[in-house]
């Protein structure tokens, strides 16, 4: 990520911070769920492209980490409860042998749905131009990831 130097926009620190931190959680529930599937799938294919998201996740979540700090914030540990419970599920799955991919692919839509989802929110806030251009970059890799995702999903349901 580029350095970047704080704008005066309206935005205050503190709502900043806390729509960097949502996106923060998002980030990581990503890059957990993805690492859950990637663990639970047989296909060396679906394996390496639930890694690849999953290592995209984790630079977004280093990007915001950066930017919460340059605002005077703490970054959130860990991820939303929603997400845990999302990849306990997909363990679950795993467990019980219904780890098939095209039930991976679901469970990794449903998470790519509530990414997009909590981008677009984001994108609704008062933010600093340079910020701004971040989550928007963001946002738009979170949409290739959910439209990746459900081609491969898609895909899956024919055969």
């Amino acid at each position: 990520m580029a350095n970047y130097t704080s704008t005066a926009d309206t935005a205050n620190s503190k709502d900043v911070v806390e729509v960097l931190n949502d996106l923060l959680e998002t980030s990581r529930d990503g890059e957990y769920g993805f690492r859950a599937c990637a663990e639970e799938v047989d296909t060396p294919q679906l394996k390496e492209v639930f890694q690849n998201r999953s290592a995209d996740c984790a630079k977004a979540a280093g990007e915001l980490v950066q930017l919460i700090r340059r605002f005077g914030g703490s970054p959130d540990d860990g991820g939303t409860v929603t997400g845990a419970m999302h990849r306990g599920w997909v363990h679950v799955k795993g467990s019980v042998g219904a780890n098939s991919a095209l039930s991976m692919l679901e469970e990794c839509e449903r998470g790519e749905d509530a990414a997009v989802a909590r981008y677009r929110k984001a994108l609704k806030a008062d933010l600093p131009a340079d910020v701004r251009a971040v989550i928007q970059q963001q946002s738009e890799g979170a949409k290739r990831n959910h439209d990746q995702i459900k081609q491969l999903r898609d895909q899956m349901r024919t055969k």
